[in-house]
């Protein structure tokens, strides 16, 4: 049996603001979040819900994340603010991109992969210290 470790506390908190921005809320099944909500307001709406975006982001650079995750998450909150920002079109693919989410499952899968090779005595642990 295996032992589950419980999540790091950044990725519980970056979880808890994707899902607050990609999928709190739910009407007729599908699940939205306050990105959807923020990209009602022209102009104003998806500049605040990308700054909240990128602070995800910045938050994923203090726990370590590598570049290459750090520019997958820069162009999956690009996608999602350009097509946002077009109306009515933008605002349904809100609803369905999640890049918030996208993004914090990018920063799990790469902690967690950088913890099994730490437990497994990886050669590679010294090149992520």
């Amino acid at each position: 049996m295996t032992e589950h470790k419980p999540l790091p506390t950044e990725i519980v908190r970056l979880d808890r603001i994707a899902k607050l921005l990609d999928s709190q809320f739910s009407f007729l099944g599908i699940r939205f979040g306050l990105d959807s909500l923020l990209g009602l307001v022209p102009v104003v709406g998806d500049a605040a819900a990308l700054g909240i975006s990128g602070y995800l982001i910045a938050e994923a650079a203090r726990a370590g994340a590598s570049r290459g995750t750090l520019l997958k998450m820069v162009l999956n909150s690009g996608i999602d603010a350009t097509i946002g920002s077009i109306p009515v079109i933008g605002d349904l693919f809100d609803v369905f991109f999640k890049a918030n989410k996208r993004n914090v499952a990018l920063v799990r899968k790469e902690m967690m992969r950088r913890h099994a090779e730490r437990s497994a005595g990886s050669p590679m642990t010294a090149k992520l210290r």
